[in-house]
């Protein structure tokens, strides 16, 4: 299983309806097929740290990894998304025990930027982001 955990906030003047439908394409995303699981809410870790929300979601293996990273419901989701987000951080988890698993899910997050030049422009676009 490979679980990738985003803690975000939105930015400023983003308004309730906007955050709404922002949630929503995340719970669209965390729900395709590749997914075996997802949860978008709250982040209720420490208020200091800025994070208002948080997403996860898990995928069995690397090959549901590539699927769920290039699905249209994920691409589509994102230009909805990140728009919206003033910061974000990512945590990702594996329990494979192959150690080249890091490696590979960077690869895979490599090519998807080499793939979609527009989405890494995107991420980038974050102010508060490690992307």
């Amino acid at each position: 299983m490979i679980v990738n955990i985003l803690r975000f906030s939105f930015k400023d003047g983003t308004s309730e309806k906007e955050q709404a439908a922002v949630l929503a394409a995340m719970r669209r995303t965390a729900s395709v097929e590749s997914a075996a699981f997802g949860v978008v809410g709250r982040d209720i870790g420490d208020p200091a740290e800025g994070y208002t929300h948080a997403y996860c979601a898990g995928v069995p293996d690397l090959a549901a990894l590539e699927r769920y990273m290039h699905d249209p419901v994920h691409l589509t989701g994102d230009r909805e998304i990140l728009p919206h987000l003033q910061r974000i951080t990512a945590v990702r988890l594996t329990d494979e025990s192959d150690p080249e698993t890091g490696e590979r899910v960077t690869s895979l997050h490599l090519a998807k930027v080499a793939k979609y030049p527009e989405w890494a422009r995107s991420l980038a676009s974050i102010p508060e982001s490690p992307f």
